[in-house]
């Protein structure tokens, strides 16, 4: 039998999803091993073997493709553990990573600190060269003052360089220069230039994606290597894919040459599984995708089957933290995961994260050194989480170190130790509803009007009274909730994107101009599809975007392009429509006289790969039988004998009234006083709230 294995290691668990030939999924979890990455992923393999009646090693033997996902760039950013990296920008503009868009939050709080650049100020370096809007050059490229600022690089022991100049993306002559100086003075040092990867007009956005690629490129590509090697060394020999922040693979030699494309890819992949199993059970495509991990809450949103991009993911806050500045799935991450720790503030008042445990030493029940108080620690109080059957039963965790974990702030709270550990699951809740409705509400979308899909390992610990305060009448937890992330890897294509930079304006529309940055983007996309097809890809999807806005408004809106092309009046007036529609839907206003700005132009290709169908089975009528019984503590109720339920004895057609608990192997469903849980025929959980 041939299988398909998707890999999503995060900061706390590494999960693996195994697909056999007929659709079935199999989800193992270790905990990852941050020393060396393939040493969690064999690990979690080997469990999933387990449950397969083999071995990993036999699993890897008949393996066809492995898609690899990984939260390691994204903690190499958060923790600033990236390479020492220098930037090269125009003369006179050396602060852009400085001042940004030139804003922050809170404008009449003078005792807000502003964020450090991501690279340094004295690493920053100025090119004499001028490039105008127009792409004319104002002033030539200083070769010798450049190459005496890359020479100085040497003695600086800087491991790899951004170059962003001014305009490069009207004209990038000089910046491809640079490139061939670096290549020529500095060859074992690498480097990203701006317009090869994000050309786009804000030089803000575009200089602070430069400097993270080039920041990753030595880490990224070691581990990345380091990956290949092990599986090379352990005899697999099939196709090796990425997963990438844009909710779909690339080749590993691609992402070799742009790393930042892994940074948040690990979330990406959520709603990718979202819209399979939403989609196999007939549920919708108006998706909230809500991911629990051991550390952060991610969310996501689907409408009409469409994921939701953004070039504004930040990471470690907005405006406080570092601009992705590429176009990714839209992901709005709070730290309120499992491992999130319980804290009393100065003002007596209790908080819960962002500061987490992780994986080592982990909540204080995983008996391996913590002594805070965690989410998890608060569910086994709580008596959602059995200390016997964790994890399927292969970890097992220490009650009365939870205990203790949790009375270090009960006492000062003056609360018992289960409503203290209700307060911090509902605490987590309410950080977590914040967060889902940044994505749904203020950018006016009615969240009741959605299915919620959760996943992630403690997402089934509270995901009933999130979806009670957001009015959502359904969720659906898929029995691999567990992995969530990993599962969309087995359900991906491979997706490219490609952008260009053309103001115009539909008072005076240059046609000329936009076709010719569209039929460049296109002749990229057609590039990079004759480079698949000679990987034996062969089916096909195309899609292109503008970034527009209103005249003088200072944002922009990215809206689906209703054609591929703009040659005429009539096509312009499509896409204005288009343009006024949108922006109607999302903040409830249009000006159909107004001036409408286009900025940048994007396509994607979408190259389809074949995937495991979900495997549906009939409806059983056979009785459903009770594992066991907990003592579960509820607002609603207190403490109350709660049925607990094993997930691989459910079968479809099965309906479970709340209270009660199910456990799969790598998650735990809370099923909430006035709550039922439904089996589908895809065997996932459909709660109705």
């Amino acid at each position: 039998m041939k299988y398909r294995i998707a890999v999503d290691t995060g900061g706390t668990f590494t999960d693996v999803v195994v697909a056999d030939e007929k659709g079935f999924l199999t989800v193992g979890k270790s905990l990852t091993t941050l020393d060396r990455y393939y040493n969690g992923f064999k690990a979690a393999l080997d469990n999933a073997a387990l449950s397969l009646n083999t071995s990993g090693e036999h699993l890897i033997d008949n393996c066809e493709v492995l898609i690899y996902g990984t939260t390691r760039s994204t903690n190499a950013i958060v923790e600033n553990k990236v390479a020492k990296t220098a930037l090269l920008v125009t003369e006179g503009f050396p602060d852009i990573l400085t001042y940004r868009h030139g804003g922050k939050q809170g404008v009449f709080d003078l005792a807000v600190e502003l964020p450090d650049p991501y690279i340094p100020r004295r690493l920053t370096f100025e090119v004499p060269e001028r490039i105008n809007a127009e792409g004319e050059i104002e002033l030539e490229l200083n070769t010798n003052k450049t190459e005496e600022i890359i020479n100085n690089l040497k003695n600086m022991d800087i491991e790899a360089v951004a170059v962003s100049l001014l305009w490069s993306i009207s004209n990038p002559a000089h910046e491809v220069k640079v490139g061939e100086l670096l290549k020529k003075l500095t060859p074992d040092i690498p480097f990203t230039l701006s317009h090869k990867l994000n050309p786009i007009i804000r030089e803000f956005p575009r200089t602070s994606s430069t400097a993270m690629d080039a920041s990753l490129k030595p880490l990224m590509q070691q581990h990345l290597r380091d990956l290949e090697e092990d599986l090379r060394g352990s005899n697999y020999k099939g196709e090796i894919l990425i997963s990438v922040c844009s909710g779909g693979v690339m080749h590993v030699q691609d992402v070799i040459e742009k790393p930042i494309y892994t940074v948040k890819s690990g979330p990406a992949m959520a709603p990718v599984a979202s819209i399979a199993y939403s989609s196999a059970d007939n549920l919708g495509d108006d998706i909230i995708v809500v991911d629990t991990g051991g550390t952060t809450f991610d969310v996501s949103l689907i409408r009409e089957g469409q994921i939701k991009y953004s070039r504004d993911t930040w990471l470690l806050g907005e405006w406080t933290g570092h601009l992705l500045g590429l176009s990714s799935v839209d992901i709005r991450s709070v730290g309120a995961g499992g491992g999130s720790i319980a804290w009393i503030d100065s003002g007596g008042l209790l908080r819960v994260g962002p500061q987490s445990s992780g994986a080592n030493p982990g909540p204080a029940c995983y008996n391996q050194g913590g002594t805070e108080p965690t989410v998890t620690d608060a569910a086994v109080m709580l008596g959602y989480i059995d200390p016997e059957h964790f994890l399927g039963s292969r970890m097992k965790l220490n009650q009365e170190a939870a205990k203790k974990a949790i009375q270090k702030i009960s006492k000062p709270l003056s609360l018992s130790i289960e409503e203290t550990a209700d307060a911090i699951i509902t605490l987590a809740g309410e950080n977590m509803i914040k967060s889902i409705h940044e994505i749904t509400v203020q950018d006016g979308v009615n969240p009741a009007e959605s299915i919620l899909v959760a996943g992630g390992g403690a997402a089934g610990l509270n995901i009933v009274p999130i979806a009670k305060s957001l009015g959502c009448k359904k969720i659906l937890i898929p029995r691999t909730a567990g992995a969530l992330s990993a599962c969309g890897g087995q359900y991906s294509n491979v997706v490219a994107e490609f952008s260009g930079s053309y103001y115009s304006h539909t008072e005076d529309f240059d046609y000329e101009g936009v076709d010719k940055t569209l039929n460049d983007i296109k002749s990229r996309l057609t590039e990079f599809k004759n480079y698949l097809q000679s990987k034996n890809i062969n089916e096909f999807d195309e899609e292109y975007f503008l970034s527009s806005r209103y005249l003088n408004q200072q944002w922009d809106m990215e809206i689906p392009l209703p054609v591929n092309e703009i040659k005429n009046a009539q096509q312009l007036q499509i896409v204005s429509k288009a343009f006024h529609d949108t922006h109607f839907q999302r903040y409830a206003v249009k000006e159909e006289d107004s001036i409408i700005e286009c900025m940048d132009w994007k396509g994607r290709l979408i190259a389809i790969l074949e995937k495991p169908t979900i495997p549906k089975i009939s409806v059983s009528d056979k009785k459903i039988e009770k594992n066991r019984e907990s003592e579960s503590y509820f607002s609603e109720t207190g403490k109350v004998a709660t049925p607990v339920y094993l997930g691989e004895r459910l079968l479809p057609g099965m309906v479970i009234n709340g209270p009660a608990i199910i456990e799969e192997p790598t998650t735990t469903v809370v099923i909430y006083p006035n709550s039922k849980a439904e089996i589908t025929e895809t065997r996932n959980y459909l709660i109705h709230v």
